[in-house]
């Protein structure tokens, strides 16, 4: 299992190949990546995301393990930028790889639900005449309720 909290871009063609290398007693890998979306018709010029370190790793740390107990995986990868980014950029990745397919997509929703509404991150979106922090969602806790 590897959690990474970090500001630089990652290469996520190569975290998943190399996730996905020599994997010959799991089944599946399911693989996902966040991006910056810009839901204001051209309006976001960046998003920030903040965090703090020590209590954003082990936060991570623990659902990963969460999830590896839960769904049986052979591994778990999570990808998590933090810093300003601007619309297409990637924010995060998760990578689960299990026995069976089933397993390896639903620890992937597992870990995708809770990144987006419980981890410990704070964005702020920018924009041409103002900023302003990103509210929890209705839907985004509603998704947490099947697990």
């Amino acid at each position: 299992m590897r959690i990474v909290v970090q500001e630089a871009p990652f290469d996520f063609g190569a975290e998943a190949a190399q996730f996905a290398a020599g994997r010959h007693d799991m089944g599946a890998v399911v693989t996902f990546t966040g991006i910056v979306r810009d839901l204001r018709d051209g309006g976001l010029q960046a998003m920030e995301i903040e965090h703090y370190p020590g209590m954003t790793q082990k936060a991570l740390e623990k659902i990963a393990q969460e999830a590896v107990d839960r769904w049986s995986l052979g591994d778990a990868l999570v990808i998590h930028r933090f810093g300003r980014m601007t619309p297409g950029e990637q924010i995060m990745m998760v990578a689960t790889a299990a026995p069976h397919r089933k397993d390896a997509f639903e620890a992937a929703e597992y870990l995708m639900d809770y990144l987006k509404s419980r981890a410990p991150f704070w964005k702020k979106e920018f924009t041409g005449t103002d900023d302003s922090w990103v509210a929890a969602k209705d839907e985004d806790e509603a998704a947490l309720t099947r697990w």
